[in-house]
């Protein structure tokens, strides 16, 4: 075989297997989101189960992109604060892609307390993108995803939340509380 067949015939291969490894790790609408495990800035440990009984919204997003879906996170917070989605049933948290930007951790922790002030919610680190790669996430933009409550993903968005979409969104966590 010449060698010029041999190396597409191995280029072909890794594209297979890396368009295999990207489409089976995905997590999609539908899928239980499996569990994981990340600090915030004062080193508590949380993951998925420290909000067990809640719908909850994880915005994963890099720090370079920390404003992105601001429009959407204002209109879960509004919605939040006139009661509509209720601290007993529903939890919004972020969690700082790390390993998406040149920005240093102290950097990061600072953009998240003005985050985690500004939503009076949890920020989470995770510094080697492991939710990214077992989730599917988009690098160096956010991605927001809604659980129900037995944490099923019901709603995932990579990249910007269509100002379309936001409403339906909204209700959507809503109407989830009351399952």
């Amino acid at each position: 075989m010449s060698r010029k067949l041999m190396m597409v015939l191995s280029l072909m291969g890794v594209v297979l297997f890396w368009s295999s490894m990207a489409s089976a790790e995905a997590l999609m609408a539908g899928m239980k989101a499996p569990d994981w495990s990340f600090k915030d800035s004062e080193g508590t440990a949380f993951s998925m189960a420290s909000w067990s009984g809640k719908v909850l919204l994880v915005n994963y997003v890099s720090p370079d992109e920390s404003d992105l879906n601001d429009h959407f996170t204002d209109a879960m917070k509004k919605a939040k604060d006139q009661g509509l989605l209720k601290d007993e049933t529903y939890k919004g948290i972020g969690i700082a892609d790390c390993k998406s930007t040149w920005k240093p951790d102290a950097l990061i922790r600072v953009i998240a307390g003005k985050k985690a002030k500004k939503y009076n919610t949890t920020i989470l680190f995770d510094y080697d993108a492991t939710l990214r790669n077992a989730w599917g996430l988009e690098k160096d933009t956010a991605n927001a995803i809604l659980l129900d409550k037995n944490r099923i993903v019901r709603m995932i968005v990579r990249g910007k939340v269509p100002q379309s979409e936001v409403a339906s969104i909204v209700q959507m966590a809503i109407d989830l509380q009351q399952e």
